[in-house]
């Protein structure tokens, strides 16, 4: 009898084996949560263990997840949260102990939560709760002057659940095309890789500190249809991410032409809309611009994300997002629908978080001086650990980093030795993949390889948060100093 497991003549008895699974989903790769990123755990539970190490914490700079670095939760959006997951605080019989512990705001924001959604355990539309869905919209309103639509936003599991629905709703066949920018970020090509569909790559310049022109953009949609690509959507991430570049409204109003005139959808992922540093280079939604445009461009398809991982508030554990449509066909938001209903809907203390978002107390409530004081914090702070980190990879041999105008990401480019550059082939590995792995190995500091990002052919980069805690930010420099200055000395032609 054979054991389950068990292996045969060297041929594993299993059903379903790394060889004979859909070779879409073992094509797929996700660099910020690859093989870097499962070494600094296996390094984390060596330190656990007790294990000397050249370290004493591991700091993951692989992805943009603020709270898992220490980043304090605004309160009032965790007050309102512990009300609506615990409902018997606010009886009335509570109601002495929770005034002391809530501001009034608080309790009647979860009261009013708790009115629209019943009970947080149980299923909400499958489109999100109505009155969260109204409440993004009249935030989406405020913010680029023109009326936006509860119908047509679908709230989501975070931005990136909104990414793959609408990328396989467009994904007819093997050939559809995708436009997307290098360096991007891989929640795009680990998309594509599963749905079987084809990355079309358009190249940023980072000689122009990561700028975008139309003319690359119209090399490469022209390049994808001689090559029998049928080329349907346009992914812009504005913020930018790996690079942090914000664009002007005039380049905007570029890329609405240039999707009008070649027929392609835009797909604009705007989760880092509130991380802005630079005052010359204000976000400027695609929606806005859009309708800035005139009647002329009625009808022009788009779908837009937003977030609440990113920004000043950082639940990326909650999962929660939004995406809005613009000038989808009627059928298609009928489909949308349909495919959100089988996953019944998305979890609603994300959907909650969504809420407080689009609606943080304002001037005059109890909880908007402490709001304001928590969320300016976070945000000078980022911007100071910005410009430090910056200034720490452009002193480093051979390396050279733009500015960051958004987002929460550095992607300085580095020019390493011959020598090195030997030793990583030898290895197996792509240089900037070698260095990331040395850099964990002697300080506990992960990042992620541009090669996992793309990048122009004979260049390495990598990308690193500057999300350290504040206090913890010079160490954590210093280490990378120290480690550059030991690596280049090692390998040095």
């Amino acid at each position: 009898m054979m054991v389950s497991g068990s292996v045969n003549n060297g041929v594993s008895q299993k059903v379903l084996t790394a060889h004979n699974m859909n070779p879409k989903v073992r094509k797929a790769e996700y660099a910020v949560r690859g093989e870097l990123a499962i070494r600094s755990e296996a390094l984390k539970t060596e330190l656990t263990n007790g294990a000397t190490l050249p370290f004493s914490r591991v700091v993951g700079c692989n992805i943009g997840n603020p709270q898992a670095l220490d980043q304090k939760p605004i309160t009032f959006f965790r007050q309102v949260a512990s009300l609506v997951e615990y409902p018997a605080l606010l009886q009335e019989e509570n109601a002495e102990v929770v005034s002391k512990l809530y501001p009034s705001d608080a309790v009647a924001r979860a009261k009013l939560l708790l009115d629209s959604i019943g009970s947080v355990g149980a299923y909400s539309h499958s489109q999100g709760i109505p009155h969260i869905r109204n409440n993004v919209a009249q935030f989406i309103a405020e913010r680029d002057g023109y009326p936006a639509d509860p119908s047509k936003i679908y709230l989501t599991q975070g931005a990136s659940a909104g990414v793959q629905l609408t990328l396989q709703m467009i994904v007819e066949h093997s050939k559809v095309g995708i436009m997307i920018p290098i360096p991007q970020y891989p929640l795009y090509t680990a998309t594509l890789a599963v749905l079987d569909a084809c990355p079309v790559p358009y190249y940023l310049n980072e000689d122009k500190n990561w700028g975008l022109t139309t003319e690359e953009l119209q090399r490469s949609y022209d390049e994808s249809i001689k090559n029998g690509i049928d080329t349907r959507a346009l992914v812009i991430i504005n913020p930018g991410n790996p690079t942090g570049q914000c664009l002007t409204e005039e380049n905007m109003r570029e890329i609405i032409v240039f999707c009008r005139k070649n027929k392609v959808i835009l797909l604009a992922d705007e989760v880092y809309q509130t991380n802005i540093y630079q005052n010359e280079r204000p976000f400027h939604s695609f929606k806005k611009v859009l309708k800035s445009m005139g009647p002329e461009f009625e009808g022009f398809e788009m779908i837009s994300y937003h977030s609440i991982s990113k920004g000043m508030i950082g639940e990326c554990g909650r999962r929660g997002g939004y995406f809005e449509c613009e000038g989808l066909d009627n059928s298609v938001l009928e489909q949308i629908y349909k495919i959100s209903s089988i996953s019944l809907c998305p979890n609603v203390q994300g959907q909650i978080m969504v809420d407080l978002m689009v609606r943080p107390p304002k001037q005059g409530e109890p909880s908007y001086e402490q709001y304001k004081a928590e969320y300016d914090a976070i945000y000078f702070s980022l911007i100071k650990r910005a410009s430090i980190l910056e200034k720490t990879f452009n002193a480093l041999e051979g390396c050279t980093c733009n500015p960051a105008d958004g987002a929460m990401y550095l992607f300085p480019q580095i020019r390493l030795p011959k020598n090195a550059i030997q030793a990583a082939r030898e290895a197996g590995k792509e240089p900037d993949q070698f260095y990331c792995m040395a850099m964990l190995e002697a300080t506990g500091v992960c990042m992620v390889a541009g090669s996992g990002f793309g990048q122009v052919e004979g260049t390495a980069h990598f990308r690193s948060t500057f999300l350290p805690q504040p206090e913890l930010f010079e160490g954590f420099c210093e280490g990378i100093r120290n480690f550059h200055v030991d690596f280049m000395n090692k390998y040095r032609d």
